[in-house]
């Protein structure tokens, strides 16, 4: 992104090498010596100056402090194009430590609104500390934080439901997040003490991916509780069409019969065969306490307050549509319904919900039930806008053999933004001129594009999953272009710390703006312009009246 300002900021005349070179300088925050540029001290100070000036004329709000005190007068006048002392120039001291101010400011100013769709919980061991710095007062201005599926999981199992409890502490025991948990202030002493004696290690064949042994144990017996706990979910909900994910009456007749050859774990000593779906009186103490835990959690409310006081469904921000995953669609191209409404309609009544939820939350109100078993549904239901899936094949995964029955079909959503009948349908429905969408990532290494030929659907994931060949990706939007950058992996990452360099980046271009892009352009431009019309005639009214 520095590269891309520093080149829309100067004129075209500067080649790519004089561009890298000042991207450089302002990473670094001094003047460097290059045999292959010449440029001294003063050419760098007036380069900065028109790169800065861009950026200022171009940022959504001032910013505060943006100039250390020492220079700040100076810079200010470059800014405005008054005269400074020539010893600025002539001294080398003060010019290099006024290339270090400058590449401060525009460091500072290089993001000025950062838009996040979703999944910081999961996808890594330090969900808690992302989240601390998106809403500390460096970033929360600037950031606007769509739900991901994962994010949800958290918020409904806070909210207090229980099958959500167990998978949330299922994931986090899957890939070994005990330090989180800790952090967090949960005591799983009783629900560790309760797995390894019931689920020891040797009795633990299924595909469990933990790697320590408390953890596969935990992740067993979570797993267990939580295809207790979603039966009963889904049994309530007949209008959530789930009934293909009730295993546990044919887990319980292979039991019974013996005919196990379609499992690869067959140890499931809590499972009553007359009632598969109760709790055994250990695993309903133990979900009751963990249900406690989340609801009465400080130090997760300060983190999930986050998520309901400031999270969205989609957002619409320059035109676009931003969501985590989808607008649930059908196969023949139209909005798909759900629980009576469908498109815009249906994504505002799921935002309602949750925030009615998360006011009930934060204020340590009571929770309305459906409220509650929503969260499931949208946590992994096939017509929830953050999922996308046919189905969430959790337990077929983990307990049978046969690996055809493992597959999750993606529905229709990336099929109908093949057709322009679609994407035309989405702009309407929405009002805007494109959708970005994440949950999963492109595979760019397999020749694959995030935005569509024409530019109107793109697809943006930030996830290094190695499920996803290890690199995320980021979409920039400057008023020249809209461009996606395609990141390095960790390990290049590393290499390039290592060595001092900046690390390899890919860039996918998806459109370049004849005329910068303006706010006024923007449909927000046009509300604030709407308003600021308001405003003038309340004005006038006003001075009519005084006279």
């Amino acid at each position: 992104m520095l590269f891309q300002t520093c080149r829309e900021a100067l004129a075209k005349t500067f080649s790519t090498i004089k561009i890298q070179y000042l991207a450089k300088t302002i990473r670094k925050g001094r003047y460097l010596q290059d045999p292959q540029i010449i440029m001294d001290q003063q050419d760098v100070i007036f380069c900065l100056v028109q790169i800065l000036k861009y950026k200022l004329a171009n940022i959504r709000s001032p910013i505060k402090d943006l100039f250390l005190p020492e220079f700040k007068n100076t810079i200010q006048r470059l800014l405005t194009d008054l005269p400074v002392p020539n010893a600025i120039f002539e001294e080398v001291i003060l010019s290099e430590r006024l290339i270090f101010h400058l590449a401060f400011a525009i460091r500072k100013v290089l993001l000025d609104h950062i838009l996040v769709l979703g999944d910081v919980f999961d996808r890594g061991p330090q969900p808690d500390k992302i989240l601390r710095i998106l809403s500390s007062p460096a970033y929360a201005p600037m950031v606007d934080y769509v739900f991901g599926n994962h994010d949800i999981l958290w918020m409904g199992a806070a909210a207090g439901n229980r099958s959500l409890i167990a998978e949330s502490m299922r994931i986090s025991c899957r890939y070994d997040n005990f330090d989180l948990l800790d952090r967090l202030g949960f005591d799983s002493t009783a629900l560790a003490e309760f797995a390894e004696r019931t689920y020891p290690v040797t009795r633990v064949t299924g595909k469990f991916k933990a790697k320590t042994s408390r953890g596969l144990s935990m992740e067993k017996a979570l797993a267990v509780m939580q295809f207790k706990l979603e039966e009963e979910t889904i049994n309530n909900h007949p209008e959530y069409d789930m009934a293909s994910r009730l295993w546990l009456d044919r887990l319980a007749e292979m039991l019974r019969s013996g005919d196990v050859k379609e499992l690869n774990d067959s140890h499931f000593p809590t499972l009553d065969f007359a009632h598969p779906a109760k709790l055994s009186h250990e695993e309903f103490e133990i979900i009751s306490d963990l249900e406690q835990q989340f609801t009465t959690n400080t130090k997760l409310k300060r983190l999930l307050g986050y998520f309901f006081s400031k999270g969205q469904t989609y957002h619409v921000h320059n035109n676009s549509l931003n969501i985590h995953a989808l607008v649930p669609a059908t196969r023949e191209g139209g909005f798909e319904e759900f629980l009576g409404r469908s498109g815009k309609d249906l994504l505002d009544s799921i935002d309602a919900t949750i925030k009615r939820v998360g006011v009930n939350y934060i204020g340590d109100r009571p929770q309305e039930k459906d409220d509650q078993d929503l969260f499931f549904y949208l946590w992994c239901g096939p017509k929830s806008p953050f999922f996308g899936k046919h189905a969430m094949k959790t337990f077929e995964r983990y307990f049978l053999v046969d690996e055809r029955e493992h597959e999750e079909r993606t529905l229709h959503w990336k099929r109908n933004l093949q057709t322009q009948e679609f994407k035309d349908k989405l702009k309407s429905e929405f009002d805007v001129n494109r959708v970005i969408f994440g949950h999963t990532p492109v595979d760019y290494s397999k020749g694959n594009k995030m935005a569509s030929d024409d530019g109107v659907a793109i697809n943006v994931d930030g996830g290094f999953a190695a499920a996803y060949y290890n690199r995320g990706h980021a979409l920039v939007q400057t008023p020249h272009q809209l461009y996606g950058i395609i990141l390095p992996t960790p390990e290049e990452m590393k290499e390039a710390t290592k060595n001092l360099d900046s690390a390899p980046l890919s860039i996918e271009i998806i459109d370049e703006f004849q005329k910068p892009m303006k706010v006024k352009d923007t449909k927000e431009g046009q509300a604030l312009k709407a308003k600021s019309k308001e405003i003038i005639q309340a004005i006038h009214a006003l001075s009519v009246v005084g006279e």
